[in-house]
This record gives C-alpha cells, sequence and structure tokens, in this order.
C-alpha cells in the first residue's frame, strides 16, 4: 500500500467462493477512466475480451448523457449504459447515429428515466439553501442543463439557461416539460462530506443525494433513484443475479452499487466509504485497477474450463 493509501500491488479478492461473473458495471470518473479521461489501451482490450466472453459490461456514472463520448466506441452490443446516477438509461448507440447524421441527441437515446419531480426538487433547493446559505444549483434535464448565476459556470454546455432554480424548476409542469434528471448544489465553503451529511439531514426524506466530486458539490435524484437500484433493474431483466455482478466504483455514488453487487471492487484512490462498502479491492484507475480485475476474472474462468 502506497503512502497515500492506495493499493499498489495486486488485487484484494473478496473473501470466499463467487459465481461465475455474468455482468461487469463499472463507474467512469476515477475509476474505469484515468485522470486524463482516456481509456487506456489496456482497458479497451479488457473490456472487448469480455464481451468476447459473454460478460456484459455496463457504464454506470454520474454523467448525463451527452458526456459519454470518452466511451460511446467501446461500448457493447446491448449500447446501454445508466447515467445521472441512475436516473436514466441511454443507447449510446442511438447517440452516436444521430451525431453521424448531425441530427442532434434529439432524446430519442433515452431508454428509460426516472424523474425527480419538479416538486419534489423545489422542496430539497428550499431545505438545502436554508441550512446552508451560499448554496447554488444547477438543474439537469434530459434536453441539457441550467443553473443558478453563481453556480459554477458549464463550459461544456454553452447554450444553458441562467436563472434561480426556482424559476427554473416553476417555468414548467412535469407533464409539459423535459424530466428533470437530478438537482446539483454547489457550496464554496463548505467541506464536501460536511456539506453531503448536512443536505442528507435536511432533505434526505425528500430525495437520494450523494456526491461524485472531489469539491462541495452535490448530485440529488428521485427518491430511490440510485446506481444499484436502476443496475438491479437492468439485471433483473437479463435474469441476472447480484450474486453474478462485478461492480467498481471510487466516490460515495457508487457505495450503494457496490453493496448490491455480489462482487465489488473499492478502487485504490477511492473514498473511505467506498471501501468500507466494498468485498475487495485494486488498484488505481491510472494503474487500470478495472483492467487487471477483469483480466483475472477472465484467466480463471479459462483455468475452471481446461480443469
Amino acid at each position: 500500500m502506497g503512502e497515500d493509501g492506495a493499493v499498489t500491488s495486486a488485487p484484494q479478492r473478496p473473501d470466499g467462493p463467487t459465481p461465475a461473473t455474468r455482468l461487469i458495471a463499472t463507474d467512469l470518473d476515477g475509476t474505469l477512466l484515468r485522470d486524463d479521461k482516456s481509456v487506456s489501451e489496456r482497458t479497451v482490450a479488457a473490456l472487448a475480451a469480455a464481451e468476447e466472453a459473454g460478460i456484459a459490461v455496463f457504464f454506470v456514472t454520474g454523467r448525463p448523457a451527452r458526456w459519454m463520448g470518452v466511451v460511446s466506441d467501446h461500448v457493447q452490443g446491448h449500447g446501454l449504459a445508466i447515467c445521472a446516477n441512475g436516473a436514466a438509461v441511454v443507447d449510446l448507440h442511438a447517440i452516436d447515429r444521430h451525431a453521424a447524421t448531425g441530427r442532434g441527441s434529439s432524446g430519442r437515446e433515452f431508454v428509460q428515466v426516472r424523474p425527480l419531480p419538479r416538486i419534489t426538487a423545489l422542496k430539497v433547493v428550499e431545505a438545502v439553501r436554508a441550512a446552508a446559505p451560499g448554496s447554488s444549483f444547477a438543474v439537469e434535464l434530459t434536453t441539457g442543463i441550467n443553473y443558478e448565476p453563481q453556480y459554477p459556470p458549464f463550459f461544456q454546455d454553452p447554450g444553458a439557461n441562467v436563472a434561480t432554480a426556482e424559476e427554473l424548476l416553476h417555468e414548467a409542469t412535469d407533464d409539459d416539460a423535459a424530466p428533470v434528471l437530478k438537482v446539483l448544489a454547489h457550496h464554496s465553503e463548505l467541506a464536501p462530506d460536511e456539506f453531503l451529511a448536512l443536505a442528507r439531514s435536511v432533505a434526505g426524506a425528500y430525495a437520494s443525494i450523494t456526491r461524485s466530486s472531489p469539491t462541495s458539490l452535490l448530485e440529488i435524484s428521485g427518491p430511490g433513484v440510485s446506481k444499484a437500484s436502476t443496475l438491479a433493474l437492468c439485471c433483473e431483466e437479463r435474469g441476472i443475479s447480484p450474486a453474478e455482478v462485478v461492480a467498481f466504483g471510487d466516490m460515495p455514488n457508487d457505495v450503494e452499487m457496490l453493496g448490491w453487487a455480489g462482487t465489488s471492487y473499492a478502487m485504490g484512490n477511492a473514498h473511505p466509504d467506498v471501501i468500507a462498502a466494498a468485498s475487495g479491492r485494486t488498484v488505481a484507475n491510472n494503474e487500470d485497477g478495472v483492467a487487471l480485475v477483469i483480466e483475472r476474472i477472465l484467466a480463471d474462468r479459462t483455468a475452471r474450463t481446461e480443469a
């Protein structure tokens, strides 16, 4: 283990026997992706080998669908990814088709949406704003993001509307507007875990609140919506049990997923809550920790076949 607590040797295997792996669920930032947001050649090869072996791979991320280009070339035949912390299942093949024709995404890449009701979002904004003065908010829709004037600007989304969260959420009803995938809350002074604990204490009864950023940026989804709950739905549709799933993550928004999966790995660079939730640990994202475990899974499968 390195001086910063990161694992620098082979992954720790979870205790006890594990059933054959049928699905790999991996977070992206800080997990599958290196810090420069690239996918290493080793990881690309491991993902391809998993698919060839008949193991489904699902990308499960807090990213919105429009930020999935970094991995769209590596999605498997099913084409699906879980985005926005479980609020949306998207077809990355459809996104690629729209981009190739110059028609934009047009919303048709969304296979499933689990929205945050606007009235609920307003309750959360009100509670967090009262408990943590200085909070600023953004509203992530299926059509893009809008944010308050004080919110750190999204340079990747220059077309965003800028207004108060109350105005953004009141401007239309749930019946005639683009669904709200999540609300983002930012604070420039509170520590990240302090802000998360405070928000959960005042608004956790209304919505699911988590974080994936190293900064004080919270992600607020509909009640019961998480990476874990949406992954569970996708697996149920395919007849895959939790015991047949191997999951990877590094931040608090991965905790529920790692606890749900039969086998799970915290990255060497993971948050302490993630290490506590996972059944095993691998090396850091910059050392191809996900690829290392996939290679071992496939090697073990080959050894059992040849035995």
